[in-house]
């Protein structure tokens, strides 16, 4: 018997994540034997260790996290996580075997045989790509899915595994992330004061939308899903604004009827220490300096999207 989309009891605000294989597990012994012999010495590899168990990587902590939301609301899970991988499913096996091993109820996938997958994050309908290939993110972001760049922590294997007390804590920069660039762009054209001057001027103007805002507000709904002293997802903005600028940050979000639970405007401060107070489990920056003050304390992910990013 055969299934269609309306046989499928899909919850009203699911959100679906994509995320590579690299991403979920440390493959760098993996893509080292690809990078020194070529593809058939890596099929070879990945053949004669695929029922050895892959180890977490940087995203596993999230993803885990992410899935463990389904089991708070049984009957309709809000979340579904989809591997998207370079690997072919004869490669791909020992990865399909490591999130079984893990207790990952992933059931969709893309193994592409060398070519980027990026592709199939739209098929999918996903809401978030995450990658250690930063091309493939650039493409996703022009098709219009927030998609990021792993950054990993300073300490390879740090909190790979460690779920803490499992609530999801999700940072995002402002500006060409949760927001578009144009207030940067006349920071970067005009200056600090300038940039001052125009935000507090257009306080009462809400700021157009970056590639995180869909994502945010998909989170925002399951949020509303749990009472909000006991919910399993926590947001921060962390931004390098400062008041005066701050208004129309704050203005923004309750125009959009989003609710971010912490707000940090560091007017300049390194994020790192923040984000690390925060428990952060990623980052969302634009800016690679940012990306590197958070990476000795959680895990980043670069947004290769705005002015940054184009100079």
């Amino acid at each position: 018997m055969s299934t269609t989309a309306a046989d499928v009891d899909e919850p009203p605000h699911r959100l679906v994540v994509a995320i590579s294989s690299r991403a979920l597990f440390d493959l760098d012994a993996s893509n080292d034997v690809f990078e020194r012999d070529g593809v058939a010495a890596y099929r070879q590899y990945q053949i004669d260790r695929e029922d050895e168990v892959l180890a977490p990587g940087q995203a596993f902590a999230l993803v885990r996290k992410l899935l463990r939301i389904n089991e708070l609301l049984p009957g309709r899970p809000p979340v579904e996580v989809i591997l998207l991988s370079r690997n072919t499913a004869d490669t791909g096996l020992r990865v399909f075997n490591s999130v079984q091993h893990h207790g990952l109820p992933i059931e969709r996938a893309a193994f592409c045989g060398g070519e980027s997958p990026y592709r199939y994050a739209l098929a999918f309908g996903c809401d978030l790509f995450l990658s250690t290939e930063a091309g493939d993110v650039r493409h996703a972001l022009d098709a219009g899915i927030a998609a990021a760049t792993i950054v990993p922590r300073s300490a390879p294997d740090a909190g790979a595994e460690d779920i803490g007390d499992g609530v999801l804590r999700l940072a995002f920069d402002g500006d060409a992330v949760l927001f578009s660039d144009e207030a940067e762009r006349v920071y970067k054209a005009e200056g600090l004061e300038a940039f001052k001057a125009r935000e507090s001027a257009a306080a009462r103007d809400p700021l157009a939308g970056g590639p995180f805002r869909n994502f945010l507000a998909t989170v925002h709904r399951i949020q509303q899903s749990f009472p909000a002293d006991d919910c399993p997802i926590r947001t921060a903005l962390v931004t390098a604004r400062s008041a005066p600028a701050h208004e129309r940050v704050i203005r923004t979000l309750r125009h959009w009827d989003v609710r971010l639970d912490e707000s940090l405007f560091l007017g300049g401060r390194p994020k790192g220490p923040f984000l690390k107070a925060f428990g952060a489990d990623i980052f969302f920056d634009d800016q690679q300096v940012h990306c590197e003050s958070a990476r000795e304390h959680v895990t980043a992910g670069h947004v290769p999207h705005g002015i940054a990013n184009t100079e």
